[in-house]
């Protein structure tokens, strides 16, 4: 696991949906995620037929998006990114076991704490997913 994603959100295995980064920028960031064959949500998630949910591959832009924030705003004072509203969300392509996921998320633009972002998911060369969405950085309290 890289340290540089490790470092920079607060998601750890077995939540943890970014690989590697391969590209990022103040405004963008492509990163990748390889699909493990034998993960558990397989087993479960049409059993003869296994495809991987759309909500996680929608975290993995949320985790490329937080990562793409924890560039841009360096967290001196405890902040977090949290999600706060997805929005415009396409499943395109379903994605199997065993695929690699190029993820990318681009900036768009912030309001106070908001930050809005859209990204796209491709295996492939083909779209799988795409998704508007919104972060706000919270302050960390448990």
């Amino acid at each position: 696991m890289a340290e540089d994603i490790l470092n920079a959100i607060p998601h750890r295995p077995p939540f943890l949906f970014v690989d590697e980064i391969i590209e990022q920028t103040g405004d963008h960031i492509v990163a990748r995620k390889r699909i493990d064959p034998e993960e558990e949500f397989f087993k479960g998630h049409y059993p003869d037929y296994p495809i991987m949910p759309g909500v996680l591959v929608c975290e993995c832009v949320f985790q490329a998006g937080a990562i793409l924030m924890s560039k841009k705003n360096p967290n001196p004072t405890g902040q977090v990114p949290v999600l706060s509203r997805i929005q415009n969300v396409k499943f395109k392509n379903p994605v199997y076991p065993g695929s690699v996921l190029d993820i990318r998320v681009d900036y768009v633009d912030h309001a106070g704490p908001a930050h809005y972002m859209k990204g796209n998911v491709q295996v492939d060369g083909k779209t799988a997913a795409t998704v508007e969405f919104t972060v706000m950085l919270l302050e960390e309290s448990r």
